[in-house]
This record gives structure tokens, C-alpha cells and sequence, in this order.
């Protein structure tokens, strides 16, 4: 039976969870078999998260709670049975285990009636604290970056996605050889570049890895390269980028799936999306732009993974809009929003010297008194307020969407010959048709020219076309 109730960070006693349920009996498969009866599934591997609070540390923006349901969050999304969840103040980190030696007790004691066979420590472990935790609680222990990269691992389904977070596990187990067992100590003879005498078993383990690391990379460089003669062709074809981005479960993949029609996976679930997608989005005007799906940001995200995913990244870094999606129901959304703007910026990617637009999500979870605040709000900040589960809000969107792409287009009135049905579909297929007036034998149109098509277009209509004057936002006929 589980119960959940408020924590604070002074007691370790505190927790937002507990099951005391006893586990399976290991034969009790084979019985069911022998009665005719089905098997029941694998039992999940039990687990304690623990969230250290360490005095001294930079503060956190979000309350302990926020940070440990968040934990939790991130240990149900690859199937742990969290049987305990809890805050542990740390006073003073020790190098040797983190947490003080009353603390390790209790936690060992705990893990023990507990019967845990994991520990997810929702903090950054150095190899040797990781190391002896082990060896004190009889159970593995995983700390913030190796859970991300447990579930990243069992996410990733395409080519790319599986060498990307092979990167980021290799360069993270290589810094972590030292918690290995003795036989890495031990010396072995070899030949060659295959280990000289004397080489000892660790050595050799760190070669293999970095060899593993240097074929990876070379396999993503031509990835890179792969996506930047994509990126080339979009832009011979005057296809604009639109790159989603936010913090993990604001709900990316609900509104991809919305603008595009696509069907891509969404589910209430931390990191649900890992491979990045690109589908055609349709804007109202009959211009067509490419919208990206990537990968969710969290707090603290491990600069490994950052490093890893750089070829996929770099989808957001050269969009030509990205829209910053923000779960607005969430009651520490201010926070999640930080987090991915500082993310943006590790990346390269500044409000300032790149188009942003903030889309507001999940308006249909608020109540009516809240979301007349958050829309008065949206349009304080130039946000849009939407809802991708039921589309409320998506129209207004796509409009925002389109008239950010049209900064630095010119719009103009044109005059067509209505036999002229070439030049009038090709107008259609590179500007965007603003108004149409069919009068006998011509046909009168409001176009808008992106900047790239602009000199393009004049070649096409015979005559340079007049100097326009600035415009600023959306056209209004």
C-alpha cells in the first residue's frame, strides 16, 4: 500500500512514497505454469530515490518536492518500482560517501527492511562515492546523469539516437573504471597495439572504450555532415525551419502531432521522445515550413549528453524559429523555463540573436480564473496560450508562426494574366497568397515574397518590382 505526503529537508525520515507490499515468491511462475494458469510479468526491479539537499550548493530554483516528484519521475519512465522516495538534508558532503556516517546508516538500514535492490541518488556521484555506496547499501546505486542515460538508452530506436547516447554512455563509463572491480588492477602481457607487457587490465579497458569513442564519433560527424546537405537543400527550396523545443513532458510531441499531422509517440512521460523528427507543416497562407521534434530538456542536464546529441542539437541552433514550449500548467513552470533557456544558451542559442516564440501549453488544465490571467499574460509577453490536446489556441498559433517567418519579407500587388497558369502555381508554391481578385482576363494578387525569393520573383514577373515599404507583423487585408 502506498501513501505520499509533504517533505521537508531536515529529517531523512521524510518521504513521498512507500510500499511495504512483500515481493513474489521466485517460484511462483513455475507453479502457475504447472496449474495451467498464465505466468504473471517480471517483477520490477525495486528502488529508493533519494534527493541529497547539500548546504552550500548553488539553490535550486524549485522546492525539494518539485525536484524529488521529478526524480520519481524520471525512475518510473524506465519501469522501477520506487518503493521509497525522500529528502536528505546534507550538512557537509563527505568525499568518501556524501552523506555523513549517521546518514549512511539510516540509509542502509532502510535499503535493507526495504529489500531495495536500487538506490537512485538524484545527485552528481563521483566514482568513489558511488563505489563505496555500493559496497555500504548491497545494492547498485545510480546517480542523476546515469539514470538519464538508463533511459535514454532504452529509448533510442533510430541509428542516429542509439550512436548518440552510446557517445554520451562511453564517455561517462569512462570516467568511472576506478569503481570497477579488482580484476582491472590486474596486469596481462600482449603484443603490440594490442597491450604491451605489463599493460594492466584497466589500461586496457580505458583503450577499448576510447577506440569505441572515436568510431562513434566519426559515425556522428557523418551525420553532421548528412543533415547540413539536408539543411542546403531546404534552403535552395526556400524551406524554413521550425525547431520545438521544452522542457521534457510539456507536452513537444502532443502539438507536433497536432501541427503536422503526424503520429508521433506522446505519453505523460519524462524523455517519451528521443530521436528527432521533421514532418511538413502547412501555414494558412499556402507556405509551407519543416517542423522538428526534439529531444526534452531537465534541470541539470548532464553536459555529456549535451556534447553527445550536438548533431541533433544543431537542428535548434540553425531553425529559423524556435518555439519554446511550456507546460503552464505546471506549478514550478517558471523554473522549468529557465532551465531550457539556460540549456538554449549552453547551445548556442540567445532570445536576442534568434526568433523565439514561447507557446504556452496545456490551457485546457487550468481552471477559467487562472486562464484569463495566463492569457492576459501571453499577451503581455507576445506568448501564445494553446491547448495541443484539444487545439484550442493552434490557429493563432500557426499565424504567429507564420508572420515570424515573414520578417524581412515584402509584400506586393501583382497582376497575372489568367492564362498564365505556370507562373500563377509557381507563385503559389514560393510566395505566400495573401488575396486573390479574379477580374475577366487577369488576376490580381497579394503576395508575400520571403527575402530569399525576392529577386527570383521579379525575374519571373519581367519587371523589378517597386521598392517596397517597411511592414512590420502579420498582413492585414
Amino acid at each position: 500500500m502506498r501513501s505520499r505526503r509533504s517533505c521537508r529537508t531536515s529529517p531523512f525520515s521524510c518521504s513521498i512514497r512507500t510500499r511495504t507490499e512483500p515481493r513474489a515468491s521466485v517460484g511462483a511462475d513455475e507453479e502457475r505454469a504447472r496449474l495451467g494458469s498464465k505466468p504473471t510479468a517480471a517483477p520490477k526491479t525495486r528502488a529508493v530515490v533519494l534527493l541529497p539537499v547539500v548546504r552550500g550548493e548553488e539553490e535550486d530554483r524549485r522546492e525539494p518536492e518539485g525536484r524529488l516528484a521529478e526524480a520519481v519521475g524520471l525512475a518510473d519512465a524506465i519501469a522501477l518500482d520506487v518503493v521509497e522516495a525522500r529528502v536528505v538534508a546534507v550538512r557537509t558532503p563527505r568525499p568518501a560517501t556524501l552523506f555523513s556516517t549517521g546518514l549512511l546508516d539510516e540509509i542502509t538500514a532502510a535499503v535493507k527492511a526495504l529489500d531495495a535492490e536500487l538506490v537512485v541518488v538524484d545527485h552528481a556521484l563521483t566514482p568513489v562515492q558511488q563505489r563505496n555506496l555500493e559496497r555500504a547499501w548491497g545494492a547498485k546505486v545510480l546517480d542523476r546523469t546515469a539514470l538519464i542515460l538508463e533511459i535514454f538508452g532504452e529509448r533510442a530506436q533510430t541509428a542516429e539516437g542509439t550512436l548518440q547516447v552510446e557517445l554520451a554512455h562511453l564517455t561517462y563509463q569512462r570516467s568511472r573504471l576506478v569503481r570497477s572491480w579488482t580484476h582491472l588492477e590486474r596486469q596481462r602481457g600482449g603484443f603490440g597495439f594490442l597491450g604491451g607487457p605489463g599493460e594492466t587490465q584497466i589500461e586496457a579497458d580505458r583503450r577499448q572504450i576510447a577506440e569505441r569513442i572515436g568510431r562513434v564519433e566519426k559515425a556522428l560527424e557523418l551525420v553532421r555532415r548528412t543533415r547540413a546537405l539536408h539543411r542546403k537543400q531546404r534552403q535552395r527550396n526556400n524551406q524554413p525551419v521550425v525547431a520545438l523545443v521544452g522542457y521534457t513532458n510539456a507536452g513537444k510531441s502532443t502539438l507536433f502531432n497536432r501541427l503536422a499531422g503526424a503520429h508521433v509517440e506522446s505519453r505523460d512521460l519524462l524523455f517519451a521522445t528521443l530521436d528527432p523528427t521533421l514532418r511538413k507543416l502547412d501555414l494558412p497562407h499556402g507556405r509551407t515550413a519543416l517542423l522538428s521534434d526534439t529531444v526534452g530538456f531537465i534541470s541539470h542536464l548532464p553536459t555529456g549528453l549535451i556534447a553527445a546529441f550536438r548533431a541533433t542539437l544543431e537542428e535548434v541552433t540553425l531553425a529559423d524559429l524556435v518555439i519554446h514550449v511550456r507546460d503552464i500548467s505546471h506549478e514550478e513552470t517558471d523554473a522549468q523555463a529557465a532551465d531550457v533557456v539556460a540549456t538554449l544558451s549552453a547551445i548556442g542559442v540567445e532570445p536576442g540573436q534568434q526568433q523565439v516564440l514561447e507557446v504556452w501549453n496545456k490551457a485546457d488544465k487550468l481552471s477559467d480564473e487562472t486562464r484569463a490571467e495566463r492569457q492576459a499574460a501571453a499577451a503581455a509577453q507576445g506568448a501564445v496560450l494553446i491547448s495541443a490536446e484539444t487545439g484550442e489556441g493552434v490557429d493563432a498559433l500557426l499565424a504567429a508562426i507564420e508572420a515570424r517567418l515573414a520578417t524581412g519579407a515584402e509584400v506586393r500587388e501583382v497582376t497575372v494574366a489568367s492564362s498564365d497558369g505556370a507562373l500563377i502555381a509557381w507563385l503559389y508554391r514560393n510566395t505566400e497568397v495573401l488575396s486573390r481578385r479574379d477580374e475577366g482576363e487577369s488576376v490580381h494578387l497579394t503576395i508575400r515574397i520571403p527575402e530569399a525569393q525576392v529577386a527570383d520573383t521579379r525575374h519571373r514577373l519581367g519587371d523589378p518590382l517597386p521598392k517596397p515599404e517597411p511592414q512590420s507583423g502579420p498582413y492585414q487585408p
